[in-house]
């Protein structure tokens, strides 16, 4: 997530240079044809182009509220386990009664967090992340998780023997939080908590267990294609017919100007057409990369941050401070 006070317009217009350059191409085309070969009958009524354009601002509006609502909700998923962990650090350390024992809760559940979010970072099909405009802004933060496999990770919280069955399973997060139920049943067994205590640690990995499932939703069900797909398409056709919309408009200042630009106003077409129309494509290129928060963006929810911070914060409460540095994220940094 963009950390920063805002984006630089410089910024702005690199990430979506290729739209403007496309955009551009396409301008001249009609200007040409009007022009040099007297297709006078290419030109489009402006009432059909400012009709087309009204209904495709409501459907690029419409798109950028659902997906900013999906990007609000997935950071206060976040902001709810970042809670419901802190609160588990807690009970970890104070109701189990022994240090190894409550060290031996809290790892376990850096492990879930570490899993959770390598299942978030798997890329799926309709996300964005292997666009052009949005692979090579990747020079600017990094993704912890596309640097370093999973499996180099996890045995620096759980045993061998639970490692080996997390690694081997298909949703490794569920995994660990199964786990984690069957140690605090065996702390019950024991007598090491109160059969109080152990139900406040159930309803604990209850919460966590409602969130991964929060955040798993939001990662597996996408934008609803329905409305991309319409989006993409009235968005396309506008930017196809705007300039051809401009021909006859522009064409007529030529009858109050003198010098160079008479006859010429014609071409003005091209840097007016292409201003409108960027407009258009980059709300629906924003639209596009803020529907998936957990893909690996620069706009995405920081989950890499998050469970540093927590880790941080856990090992604290295990008088364990200085074991870990976080990192500080820079602007235009997530981790």
């Amino acid at each position: 997530m963009h950390l920063g006070k805002s984006y630089k317009f410089s910024e702005f217009l690199i990430w979506t240079r290729r739209q403007i350059y496309g955009l551009a191409l396409w301008a001249s085309v009609p200007v040409i044809l009007y022009k040099f070969f007297g297709l006078a009958w290419l030109s489009i009524p402006m009432t059909v182009v400012a009709l087309l354009g009204t209904a495709t601002s409501f459907v690029v509006g419409f798109k950028n509220v659902q997906t900013y609502n999906r990007a609000m909700e997935a950071q206060a998923v976040w902001t709810s386990i970042l809670s419901a962990s802190r609160v588990w650090g807690m009970i970890a350390r104070d109701f189990p009664d022994d240090f190894e024992r409550s060290k031996e809760l809290i790892y376990r559940h850096f492990a879930w967090l570490t899993a959770l979010r390598y299942e978030l970072r798997q890329p799926r099909v309709w996300e964005s992340m292997n666009r052009s405009f949005n692979i090579e802004y990747q020079r600017f933060y990094r993704i912890p998780e596309r640097e370093v496999a999973i499996e180099d990770v996890l045995p620096a919280y759980l045993p061998k023997a639970e490692l080996t069955q997390v690694l081997s399973s298909v949703n490794k997060a569920a995994t660990v939080i199964s786990l984690q139920s069957a140690a605090i049943s065996r702390l019950l067994a024991s007598g090491r908590i109160s059969s109080n205590f152990y139900m406040e640690m159930e309803r604990a990995l209850r919460d966590l267990i409602t969130q991964q499932a929060k955040a798993e939703q939001l990662k597996n069900f996408p934008y609803p294609r329905q409305y991309a797909t319409v989006n993409t398409l009235f968005v396309r056709f506008f930017c196809l017919i705007f300039p051809f919309g401009l021909l006859q408009e522009f064409n007529k200042l030529n009858d109050g100007v003198t010098g160079l630009m008479h006859g010429n106003m014609i071409w003005l077409v091209v840097p007016f057409s292409v201003m409108v129309s960027w407009m258009y494509t980059s709300l629906e290129q924003v639209g596009c990369s803020t529907e998936n928060p957990f893909e690996g963006g620069a706009n995405d929810v920081p989950i890499s941050m998050l469970c540093r911070t927590v880790e941080r914060e856990l090992k604290e409460v295990l008088g364990e401070a200085g074991a870990f540095s976080v990192f500080e994220p820079q602007t235009s940094v997530i981790v």
